[in-house]
């Protein structure tokens, strides 16, 4: 199930960077080094792709529109998404340093800066960090069910589920809090990169298609459970197996 060591996936970069002159000579460098690299100008462009494409790391720009850099990192820590994070940003201050390392960057870098020390800086955060979403450095293994966090596919008692790619970031991501209810709002947020509406049903089609494809599937569990008010909860529980008892004729035996 595991590509082999020739085969194995190269890192991937988001960089977050309005000044286009900056990102494009990031994006360079980081990709002769090895990387895949994609770039956004936006901090809400950010938000969505990261949640999307779950990057090992992102480098990333303090001064943004749409959402400052400060507000992208704490997003993405209260979601658990474990990307490195390495800033880069003309703010010198030991004050913005330390803020920045306390909601969770892993490393920051002042403007203007060497591009080899960058991607020193990002290959050293990457080898401090798991990177990606909980469980991305492996599968998640229960009962009946691994999902593949590297291939983003699902196996049902050793057959792929064929999932999509929606399908399998809803079930990674209800995997990676497993036994604990999510709610709508959190779910839309982590996996479509914005907030549930009451008119929206993005979320219980998605599910009503993971339980056709995972829950159906499995011959001895069911995995997606909902919690009427709350959202849905992860966890390998055995089907009821319902007994049919076929009782003896009054008066007889």
């Amino acid at each position: 199930m595991r590509n082999g060591p020739g085969t194995a996936r190269r890192r991937r970069i988001l960089v977050v960077e309005d000044d286009s002159v900056i990102a494009t000579a990031i994006a360079a460098y980081l990709r002769a080094a090895g990387y895949e690299v994609d770039a956004v100008d936006d901090g809400l462009k950010a938000l969505r792709r990261i949640r999307y494409a779950s990057p090992d790391a992102i480098v990333l720009d303090l001064m943004l529109p749409g959402t400052d850099g400060w507000q992208v990192i704490e997003s993405v820590r209260a979601d658990g998404i474990e990307a490195a994070v390495v800033v880069v940003s003309a703010r010198v201050s030991e004050r913005d340093r330390v803020h920045a390392l306390r909601l969770g960057a892993d490393d920051y870098l002042c403007k203007p800066f060497g591009m080899p020390e960058l991607v020193a800086r990002v290959e050293s955060a990457l080898r401090r960090t798991a990177g990606g979403f909980r469980g991305s450095n492996g599968a998640i293994e229960t009962p009946g069910l691994v999902i593949d966090s590297e291939l983003k596919r699902a196996f049902v008692d050793g057959e792929d589920a064929g999932l999509t790619v929606l399908e399998f970031r809803l079930l990674h991501a209800m995997a990676a809090e497993s036994g604990r209810a999510l709610s709508r709002d959190q779910l839309r947020r982590r996996v479509w990169g914005m907030p549930h509406t009451k008119r929206d049903r993005s979320v219980d089609v998605c599910i009503r298609k993971l339980r056709a494809k995972v829950d159906c599937r499995s011959r001895e569990y069911s995995y997606i459970h909902t919690h009427p008010g709350v959202g849905y909860r992860f966890a390998a529980e055995p089907k009821r197996v319902e007994v049919d008892v076929d009782p003896q004729p009054l008066g007889t035996g």
